[in-house]
């Protein structure tokens, strides 16, 4: 971590992720959701490690987009980094939300911001759908959510989950700037990185 950041090789996020299904299969998913697009190689992974609980077929996986404002021109202070906007959504696909027990993926969670706006915009949608039924129908088919990511940065959060979703993470990561391979145009340079401050950690934990 020679330059301030964390790295992990594609090997290394495929084993996290496989570690963490045998936590997450106890929820018996039966539908991803993924954020893009740090949530897509994470959801498809988990694909090859959890079948669908009651077809063992592959679980099928929906996505959305979301951005915070940071990422978008003409955004104003008070706006940094706190408020979400829609990039991609749900179209009639919600309706396939009803019933189910849903995974929200994502890579890391930082300030949860982006989480906690996903999870409350979905359960909205939910709730708009099942507005077409009986009320006596409504509680089976009200969708179950849990929450996955590769990495929990270690630090206050903006957003905040309810306390009755479940919440998955692969590791528990410091707070500084992971890389992921997925980000990285030059893949054989960010391996050789994560090697080097593999070496590096080393190194210091042998000083200690």
């Amino acid at each position: 971590m020679a330059d301030g950041h964390l790295r992990a090789t594609y090997n290394e996020i495929h084993a996290i992720i496989g570690k963490a299904s045998e936590k997450i299969a106890a929820f018996k998913p039966d539908l991803f959701v993924a954020i893009g697009g740090g949530g897509f190689f994470p959801a498809r992974v988990l694909r090859s490690f959890l079948k669908h609980p009651t077809t063992g077929k592959n679980i099928s996986i929906q996505a959305i987009g979301l951005s915070l404002y940071e990422e978008l021109p003409d955004t104003t202070a008070e706006q940094l980094g706190r408020e979400v906007v829609r990039t991609q959504w749900l179209g009639p696909e919600v309706r396939a939300l009803l019933g189910r027990r849903v995974l929200i993926i994502d890579e890391v969670d930082d300030s949860r911001t982006t989480l906690s706006y996903a999870l409350a915009e979905l359960q909205r949608d939910v709730e708009k759908q099942l507005e077409a039924f009986p009320e006596a129908e409504r509680e089976a088919k009200r969708t179950k959510f849990a929450v996955f990511v590769v990495h929990n940065k270690v630090k206050p959060k903006l957003g905040k989950l309810p306390s009755d979703i479940p919440y998955f993470t692969g590791e528990e990561i410091p707070d500084v700037w992971f890389d992921y391979p997925w980000e990285a145009r030059d893949i054989y340079e960010h391996d050789r990185l994560r090697e080097e401050g593999r070496s590096l950690e080393g190194k210091v934990n042998g000083a200690a």
